[in-house]
């Protein structure tokens, strides 16, 4: 039998370094399924539950591998249902490869049964590159460039396969001819290190101030060391954004934790207290956590030009890679003697942490969600990887969980979607077997999608080296983080009729399908609870009965903020009493602390 496009696809895939694709099946892929059952030994097909979760997989897989995640889709609808797992890999610079069936060639254009116009379709996500493969000599090279220009772009890119072109006899060596291309394998990372000159006036910013503030997102992952270092030449606080929550250990005194709205109140007070801004790969969106305009000397490092200056206008851009570039820089900079900024940030860094468990400890009904991170964080294992979901899931993870060295950790930073906690959790177990993961989930996104992944886990767990893998879900009937922002943003008290949630048995049904299932709604049973999760010989789902009416309290609340949710308690917020209880308590321990 000869070989088939098909078949040379996954070959040439599997030479990249390729060894799993993420995908569902369906008749405009049945080439390409047949080819997966011939190489299974090269490549292992995952089968998720639908293809958003194996896109969301692919981009989980490109965030704890570095390496390019490939998700794999049927033609028409299968493919439609890609493009937010696509989009959530876009816009983190994330390296993803989508493979598409599509019609037969000779029906396109004929208005057939599931035809779309697939290039059209996903010329925005995969605007790098995309390829419809009419002829197989194409093949080769559109594998190349796909893979090529994913990892040199950080980026989605394309290919649509017509069902009949997958079943073609495949053209491995394209003729020596005019109007061919003759691509080849490989990918050498460049070492992109800004101008001597630039270097240079940048160290005259950082020399001349007095008080350097530090941001660091996902691009400084990598430059621990080299942040450390030039952390401690210019006595700097570093604050966190979202994406770069595992860059720094939170066990140095230094570090203020993340910045934003979900971000703490030393990452606020470094950034309007500072009289200089060193930003280290990152993007971060709101410039109202950023210094006024004008107010600071700036600085920033990114390894994409395009990202360089839209955040905060710098004084000195440096285009580089994050390390290469802080050791480059390290030697023009000289240590700052007075030590009385940096003394101040770990004060306000010590305050922050003692306020924050106080914080979760406080009472709610029937548990404060505070608590349940908490009560995580000295429990994390070593290596552990974890993933969170968008909602006031992201808020506790982003405040409560103290990261250490070694750990992982992500979530939809830039589209901010909802459903990709557990199909990233199920990314790392395939990614990283040996190594236990931690999903941190909403009822809401649990229901979404999560649930169904839960069979997904069910199905493939047995596989992984290292069981353990525990997804919380916090169970508190409501649509929690858009509650808040109805409030916060609109004034406006809670809609019941699109925020409350049904309830759903989370514990029972993982115990039906053969996983674990713990309940816990008494504080004092949290700890122990996690206890028993983290050493179970299953994936377990731990449901936790939170109290939707413990506030997301903003490192800063505006005049405008506090006006809006007045006005929401005012017009007849249905948790307006519980609301105003758990508000004095979180800001009267912050009072109490601060004294």
């Amino acid at each position: 039998m000869p070989k088939l496009v098909a078949d040379h696809m996954l070959e040439r895939l599997s030479e990249w370094g390729v060894k799993r694709i993420y995908g569902y099946p369906g008749d405009g892929i049945n080439g390409i399924l047949g080819a997966l059952d011939r190489h299974s030994d090269e490549i292992d097909f995952i089968q998720a539950r639908h293809e958003e979760m194996a896109a969301f997989m692919a981009t989980g897989e490109a965030k704890w591998t570095g390496e390019v995640g490939v998700c794999l889709a049927t033609s028409g609808p299968g493919a439609i249902h890609l493009l937010n797992g696509l989009y959530d890999a876009k816009l983190d610079h994330q390296p993803v490869v989508a493979i598409m069936g599509q019609q037969s060639s000779a029906a396109l254009g004929g208005n057939y049964q599931q035809e779309v116009d697939l290039p059209v379709l996903f010329k925005d996500v995969a605007s790098d590159y995309i390829v419809n493969v009419t002829n197989p000599a194409q093949m080769r090279h559109a594998v190349d460039r796909a893979m090529r220009i994913a990892k040199a772009e950080r980026t989605v890119t394309a290919i649509i396969i017509p069902n009949d072109v997958q079943g073609s006899e495949a053209v491995e060596t394209p003729p020596h001819a005019h109007g061919t291309v003759h691509s080849g394998l490989g990918y050498a990372q460049p070492r992109m290190v800004p101008p001597e000159t630039d270097l240079r006036r940048a160290a005259e910013i950082l020399n001349g101030a007095q008080k350097v503030a530090m941001l660091v997102g996902q691009g400084a992952l990598g430059a621990a060391e080299e942040i450390k270092e030039v952390a401690e030449l210019l006595g700097a606080g570093v604050a966190k954004a979202l994406l770069g929550k595992a860059v720094l250990p939170d066990d140095l005194p230094y570090v203020t934790g993340s910045i934003g709205l979900l971000g703490t109140k030393p990452s606020w007070d470094l950034m309007m207290d500072a009289d200089a801004l060193l930003m280290v790969g990152s993007s971060f969106p709101y410039s109202e956590f950023l210094p006024e305009e004008g107010a600071v000397k700036g600085v920033q490092i990114d390894i994409d030009p395009k990202m360089i200056g839209i955040r905060y206008p710098m004084d000195v851009h440096l285009v580089g890679d994050s390390a290469e570039t802080l050791r480059a820089l390290r030697p023009h900079l000289e240590r700052k003697e007075d030590r009385s900024w940096r003394e101040g940030i770990e004060a306000d860094v010590e305050r922050w942490w003692s306020l924050t468990e106080k914080r979760a400890m406080l009472e709610a009904d029937p548990i404060n969600p505070q608590r349940v991170f908490w009560e995580l964080s000295e429990r994390l294992p070593d290596n552990v990887i974890l993933s969170s979901d968008s909602g006031s899931a992201a808020n506790w993870f982003a405040r409560d969980l103290k990261m250490r060295e070694g750990m992982m950790a992500s979530l939809s930073g830039t589209l901010a979607t909802m459903g990709p906690g557990v199909p990233y959790a199920i990314a790392a177990k395939f990614s990283h077997p040996d190594r236990p993961a931690i999903a941190l989930v909403g009822d809401g996104a649990m229901q979404m999608n999560g649930t169904s992944e839960l069979v997904t886990i069910a199905k493939y767990w047995e596989r992984w080296s290292d069981p353990r893998l525990v997804i919380l879900v916090l169970n508190n009937g409501d649509l929690n983080q858009v509650t808040w922002e109805q409030r916060v943003m609109e004034g406006d008290p809670k809609f019941e009729g699109s925020q409350d949630l049904p309830d759903f048995p989370y514990a029972r049904f993982a115990e039906l399908i053969g996983l674990r299932g713990i309940r816990v709604d008494n504080p004092d049973d949290v700890g122990g609870a996690w206890d028993e999760a983290l050493a179970s010989d299953r994936p377990v789902v731990l449901e936790a009965i939170t109290d939707p009416s413990v506030p997301p309290l903003p490192p800063h609340i505006r005049l405008e903020q506090a006006k809006e949710i007045s006005m929401a308690l005012f017009k007849g917020d249905p948790n307006a009493w519980e609301i105003i209880k758990q508000s004095f308590k979180g800001k009267a321990e912050e009072f109490l602390v601060r004294k």
